[in-house]
């Protein structure tokens, strides 16, 4: 058995591992306990470690809200530094909805099923493997190679990544950067994650004539006034804006040149929207500002009128868009009721991009091509990842992935927070090859046989 077969057996058992950790992230501060699927890593990176080939950290926001930090030095002081960003936590599952245990990381027809499967352990398992394949090499790379396994992801990264770059920059220093939200097939393309939706939440407050609820005269629900504004929300659209990689994911999916032109005209886009059949939602969502209400409250008892009513937007902003657009966009559509309504902001944080211009996805376009023999096209993420944190201080930051030619965008998206999450072993095998060249390429590692 040649070391890329050893390679993916490792990066499995890894998957299999943390699946069956269980570090669900409820946001609440308590929960995720990545510490787990950190000592899961540490076993695996032991020998390395004890080798003297690895330098290898654990930092805890948190108690159990643990993140490692494993690096590769290199001989250059100057040559790139490459983090691979993964996380450790996961979101909720019911049981009810699946076919199999979804903590269970069973290996089944070729397949791991299990919640985190394709979001995204089995990229942090794959950079865990090619980590320990350069450091275990005969000789030292040039650049460093960075292994970022982290808590939080899914709430935010307050007890993860934005904690690590506040408390412990040092130990975090990269100079590029893989992390999720790349490899779907965009037709004949693969897709690499160059940019990231912003978020601009905004909280909603209503006024009303509190009463007992026996006689209402007199008296002015709150409730009615969270109904008023729903209405206008859902009647009033906000703009289209194509930016420049609408045309490329265009390009890439759509093959009829009649619905292609339609896509790219934002007059008559909308009215072609649902002849992208499944995929219609990534394109609405990334053509425009999106507004979701998410959460409504009204009243505490059943026999009072409620005096306030809140309804919280979670609102996803393109390139360019500020906090001040945001809020001139709800006035605009509120209308007359504006006068009546308190806007409050909730997190967020801007639009992110990384240049297609970088190194590092010259070197993405290469080893996806040869190990899968497919072009590749920049797509900007309808929702966020640790990323962004990154992209924020000027690191250039990309979504990394090569999934099987059966997995389209459609496909990526059932199995992200889906009932049934599972990755093939083909898939994984397939990143764990462009991955070892892109590393190859980047900080001067000499690749593994075969």
């Amino acid at each position: 058995m040649d070391r890329s077969e050893n390679s993916l057996e490792d990066a499995v058992a890894l998957l299999r591992s943390m699946i069956r950790e269980a570090c669900v992230n409820t946001g609440a501060a308590d929960s995720g306990q990545e510490i787990r699927s950190v000592r899961v890593l540490q076993r695996y990176l032991d020998d390395a470690v004890r080798a003297g080939a690895l330098d290898l950290q654990v930092f805890e926001s948190a108690p159990g809200r643990a993140s490692l930090i494993a690096r590769v030095r290199g001989t250059d002081p100057d040559a790139p530094a490459l983090g691979l960003l993964g996380h450790l936590d996961v979101v909720p599952a019911d049981p009810d909805g699946w076919q199999r245990d979804p903590f269970g990381g069973e290996l089944v027809d070729g397949e791991i099923w299990g919640r985190g499967a394709v979001d995204m352990l089995y990229l942090t398992a794959s950079f865990a493997v090619i980590l320990r394949e350069v450091a275990l090499a005969p000789e030292r790379p040039r650049g460093d190679l960075v292994l970022l396994a982290v808590a939080d992801e899914e709430a935010g990264g307050e007890y993860g990544v934005k904690w690590l770059l506040r408390e412990h920059a040092s130990a975090v220093r990269v100079t590029e950067l893989l992390s999720e939200s790349g490899g779907q097939r965009m037709g004949a393309h693969v897709a690499v994650g160059v940019a990231e939706k912003g978020s601009a939440s905004r909280r909603l407050t209503l006024s009303g004539v509190p009463g007992h609820a026996s006689i209402p005269y007199g008296a002015t629900s709150a409730a009615y006034g969270i109904g008023e504004v729903l209405h206008r929300l859902r009647e009033v659209a906000p703009a289209i804006q194509l930016g420049p990689l609408w045309s490329a994911f265009v390009g890439a999916r759509v093959a009829d040149p009649d619905l292609a032109e339609r896509l790219l005209d934002p007059v008559r886009l909308d009215a072609a929207l649902p002849e992208l059949g499944r995929i219609a939602g990534y394109a609405h969502a990334v053509s425009r500002v999106t507004i979701s209400p998410t959460v409504l409250r009204a009243g505490d008892a059943h026999n009072v009128i409620p005096a306030v009513g809140t309804i919280d937007l979670d609102i996803r902003t393109l390139p360019g868009t500020s906090d001040a657009d945001v809020d001139e966009l709800l006035r605009t559509m509120l209308g007359d009721l504006a006068d009546r309504v308190e806007i409050s902001p909730l997190r967020g944080w801007a639009a992110t991009g990384s240049s297609t211009e970088e190194p590092l996805y010259g070197a993405l376009e290469r080893a996806i091509r040869e190990v899968s023999g497919a072009p590749v096209v920049p797509i900007a993420a309808a929702g966020g990842s640790d990323a962004r944190h990154f992209r924020e201080l000027g690191i250039p930051s990309y979504g990394f992935g090569l999934l099987g030619p059966e997995w389209s965008y459609e496909r990526y998206r059932d199995g992200v927070h889906g009932h049934d999450e599972r990755i093939d072993v083909e898939s994984i095998g397939l990143a764990l090859g462009a991955l070892r060249r892109i590393v190859a390429e980047r900080v001067g590692a000499r690749p593994a046989a075969g």
